[in-house]
């Protein structure tokens, strides 16, 4: 299973503060509130739940259909993703059933395979929306897929940048790989790679 921001693209330089902006805008407008406060609560949220939107939805009744919508508009993607040359070669090496398990809207999780060129690399792609809007790292999400795809934990790896996601998996009982530039490897990380690229051959220590 594979995350997708940060995982198989470079979110960080151009999507990820567009997003960023566009809920800032979003929570003030909506909440009627000033950015000093929409931003302790994107952080309130975030560091609480995982998600932004989830916050929003228990504590403010927002609609997550209509905060998706207006928080991810891309017209012009194709200029921000950034994805590595190898990675469609990367991921065809690895063996097995592949998945998108994303905490993105499937919009734009489509959107951004198809620019990536990586969309025929996966069976099934797990956005918010398939998953009730349960975001990871809750658990609830996480057995959802599994269900669904009939799936035990000790048969699948999760790939993934973000360490809270990796802990559940692991405490599921998943084999993990943390894509990061760090050094020091969590001990519910079982293997770390700079980049998904680099998989193929890791997999043995897997």
């Amino acid at each position: 299973m594979f995350d997708l921001d940060n995982t198989l693209h470079d979110a960080s330089r151009h999507i990820f503060p567009r997003i960023g902006r566009a809920m800032m805008a979003y929570i003030c407008q909506h909440l009627d509130v000033e950015e000093s406060e929409a931003t302790r609560l994107r952080q309130t949220y975030w560091n609480r739940y995982g998600a932004t939107l989830l916050g929003l939805m228990r504590h403010h009744g927002t609609n997550p259909v209509h905060f998706l919508h207006h928080t991810h508009q891309f017209p012009d993607l194709g200029s921000l993703v950034i994805a590595e040359r190898r990675l469609k070669t990367a991921l065809h090496r690895l063996p097995g059933k592949k998945i998108i398990f994303s905490n993105a809207p499937r919009r734009y999780t489509e959107s951004v395979l198809e620019t990536t060129g990586i969309r025929s690399c996966f069976a099934a792609v797990y956005s918010i929306e398939r998953l009730r809007f349960k975001p990871k790292p809750a658990t609830a999400g996480f057995l959802q897929l599994l269900r669904n795809e009939r799936l035990a934990p000790r048969n699948c790896i999760m790939i993934e940048d973000t360490l809270a996601n990796l802990k559940t998996a692991k405490r599921l009982g998943m084999k993990t790989v943390w894509v990061s530039a760090g050094t020091r490897r969590p001990p519910y990380v079982d293997v770390m790679v700079s980049s998904v690229v680099d998989l193929p051959r890791r997999l043995r220590e897997l």
